[in-house]
């Protein structure tokens, strides 16, 4: 494997890691929006990731730990945004303005306690992968330096 494509995977890491901690901060900011219906009320969403490692698992490459530079490297996709598919809260709650005619609001299914932990968690990731980088770059600038001395 080499130095270039540990960037390409660490940055594909911090893409995920990004767009996870957009979506867990959309969640939290969305978690006490009330509605009058079903339909309108947000729902949390979450990323979904896949690996990328189809040159680590080809039979042509047998006997290459990683793969090689000509095949797609690892690293990881973003494969959409879904809909937690949760139930929502519903709270009877008849002076609210966005009441129902029944005096119900309906409220998010965020749980905000998951969402911390999981945007820890997603930070966390991301500065792994910095850490990743900063190391390849590391490592790079000594090779550089060996034909000097």
């Amino acid at each position: 494997m080499s130095l270039g494509s540990i960037f390409d995977i660490a940055g594909s890491g911090m893409t995920a890691q990004s767009l996870r901690l957009n979506t867990t901060a959309s969640n939290i900011a969305n978690a006490e929006t009330a509605s009058s219906s079903t339909e309108e009320t947000y729902r949390a969403r979450k990323p979904i990731f896949s690996s990328i490692q189809q040159a680590m698992l080809s039979p042509d490459q047998q006997g290459q730990a990683f793969g090689s530079e000509e095949g797609p490297g690892a690293g990881v996709r973003v494969e959409g945004v879904v809909e937690s598919d949760a139930e929502l809260q519903m709270r009877y709650e008849p002076n609210h303005p966005a009441a129902n005619e029944d005096g119900y609001v309906f409220y998010p299914n965020v749980n905000v306690v998951e969402e911390m932990a999981d945007m820890m968690s997603s930070s966390r990731s991301f500065q792994m992968n910095v850490d990743i980088m900063n190391t390849a770059k590391s490592m790079m600038q000594r090779i550089l330096t060996l034909g000097q001395q």
